[in-house]
């Protein structure tokens, strides 16, 4: 891995003023978020809100239409973002392995940015001492030798954030990583996103997702997007409050938080 771009020592994500245009169409507009060390963001919102997009910008996979994305401390525009993602943990659980890798493999995948092993390439046994520290971390020991064919949704899900981490990122992005999770499944890996945090203060997260039941308790901050639009940002407390969830998703909402989980349910129209 290069170390060609240092790290900020200021935020480690800023948006300003951001409009992404596809087509004519405003895919985000005038959306504004900065993310320091040691805060973990739920970007909330209906289908096609923009949580995704917005992701993808602040992951350096593209650029905005007008306004500037700072990620590290480097401009998009000013930098190499192939060299930039590199520093960024980028967790989809639409990841498109299908050979039967071992766990300890997919996780060292992670050093090269590649879906497969990279032909000739030998971590060294530092790097596998560190996957398997990682492998631990997220409560796969037991499937350490397991084939990524016959992992479960759930264990690939933590897999793949073990994957993350390996260069050591400062910023995780997570994009619904609770996707197609039993409730097991999810309860799992909300712990473990919950340790993961603790045992790394200094990294910051941002995690997408539709539901508040797929937010961890160590959240600190949210974003709610409606229509490519910010409704709500800031602290998780006073933007997750049932009149802004109400307006983001256009639907009466009553929201309960309890022992630091969150929980939506509708209100009835009269």
């Amino acid at each position: 891995m290069s170390t060609a771009i240092p790290a900020s020592t200021g935020p480690v994500l800023a948006a300003y003023e951001v409009d992404l245009v596809r087509g004519g169409n405003y895919l985000l507009q005038s959306v504004s978020l900065t993310v320091h060390r040691g805060e973990h963001w739920a970007l909330l919102g209906g289908n096609g809100a923009g949580k995704s997009t917005l992701l993808s910008l602040l992951g350096a996979r593209t650029h905005p239409t007008r306004g500037h994305v700072e990620v590290l401390g480097h401009r998009l525009g000013r930098v190499d973002m192939r060299e930039l993602r590199t520093y960024v943990g980028h967790v989809d659980p639409r990841h498109p392995l299908t050979t039967p890798l071992r766990v300890r493999d997919v996780v060292l995948t992670g050093l090269t940015n590649t879906t497969e092993p990279v032909p000739r390439w030998t971590p060294t046994a530092e790097q596998v001492s560190q996957a398997d520290q990682l492998i631990d971390l997220l409560g796969l020991t037991s499937r350490r030798d397991a084939r990524w064919t016959i992992l479960s949704q759930g264990e690939r899900g933590r897999a793949l954030i073990a994957r993350a981490l390996m260069p050591k990122p400062r910023l995780l992005l997570l994009d619904e990583p609770a996707t197609g999770l039993d409730l097991a499944a999810r309860e799992q890996l909300l712990t473990s996103l919950d340790f993961l945090r603790e045992q790394n203060p200094e990294l910051a997260t941002v995690l997408v997702t539709h539901h508040l039941e797929e937010l961890p308790e160590s959240t600190t901050h949210a974003l709610l997007l409606r229509e490519g639009r910010a409704l709500a940002t800031g602290p998780v407390d006073e933007v997750l409050t049932s009149d802004n969830v109400t307006k983001c998703f256009d639907h009466p909402v009553r929201i309960a938080r309890e022992e630091g989980r969150w929980a939506a349910r509708a209100e009835r129209r009269r």
